[in-house]
């Protein structure tokens, strides 16, 4: 019987990071998730619950104390997942240098801290390790209003191609970009149930996806099944964004 992994998902409460540590549940994985503070619920799936160490991923010591109980606690790491992140909406124009420096902090330094320690942890242990970072649609193309954010998603996306050469052949390093996703934070970017449709309706696939599938996508991402799999992304968007100049071409409509 194969031993069972062990999962660190960041930002695993709530939004993508709960459907992330949901799938890694599912799959049989022993899942640790970690955020600032302790969430009122805990990932769960049938009788297997995500189990929690509080940690801000934007302090070194924070990482550092928190990547230390996990090789005590459990005595490797087989999994890590990147995917605590975001950002506010804010005009690339109008916000301040500090703004921005958060936003390439938290999305970018703090995902690269992370995985420097987990590094450490799988070279050191039998079978080595996976590392999935959480990027973003916004790494491929315009990101108004997020600017600072798609930057940083894209250093994300470089980051697991340099990587994945620095550290293989014992630790693989990919990527999972997910495209628009419906989590409780939805409304804040689309707006109402009509406006989630409305931008529901541009997508080939006709819905937003759900934080369960990108999860999915991780746990395949990281196990055997994608073993000669690494430096790669992953981009799951439904099939992208339909182009808006068809919408105004008066040739070649259905």
């Amino acid at each position: 019987m194969a031993q069972q992994r062990v999962v660190l998902v960041t930002g695993g409460a709530r939004g993508v990071g709960r459907g992330i540590a949901e799938a890694f549940l599912a799959a049989g994985d022993r899942v640790v998730v970690c955020a600032r503070n302790a969430p009122e619920a805990l990932p769960v799936h049938d009788d297997s619950r995500a189990e929690f160490i509080a940690a801000d991923v934007r302090k070194s010591e924070s990482v550092a104390a928190m990547m230390e109980e996990i090789g005590t606690r459990f005595g490797r790491l087989d999994v890590l997942v990147n995917n605590a992140g975001g950002s506010p909406f804010a005009e690339a124009a109008e916000a301040s240098p500090r703004f921005h420096r958060a936003i390439v902090e938290l999305n970018l330094l703090a995902p690269l801290e992370l995985a420097q320690h987990a590094n450490r942890l799988m070279q050191a242990q039998d079978g080595g390790g996976a590392i999935v970072f959480v990027g973003s649609i916004s790494a491929v193309r315009p990101s108004p209003g997020t600017a600072a954010y798609g930057a940083a998603k894209a250093g994300i996306v470089s980051l697991t191609q340099s990587l994945a050469v620095e550290w293989g052949p014992r630790v693989r390093v990919v990527c999972v970009s997910p495209g628009l996703v419906e989590t409780e934070q939805s409304h804040l970017h689309y707006g109402d149930a009509e406006g989630i449709r409305r931008v529901a309706d541009t997508i080939p696939l006709r819905r937003l996806a759900q934080p369960r599938e990108i999860g999915d996508a991780c746990v395949w991402m990281s196990g055997p099944g994608a073993g000669y799999v690494s430096g790669s992304n992953m981009v799951i968007h439904g099939g992208g964004e339909r182009p808006s100049f068809l919408a105004e071409a008066n040739v070649n409509r259905e």
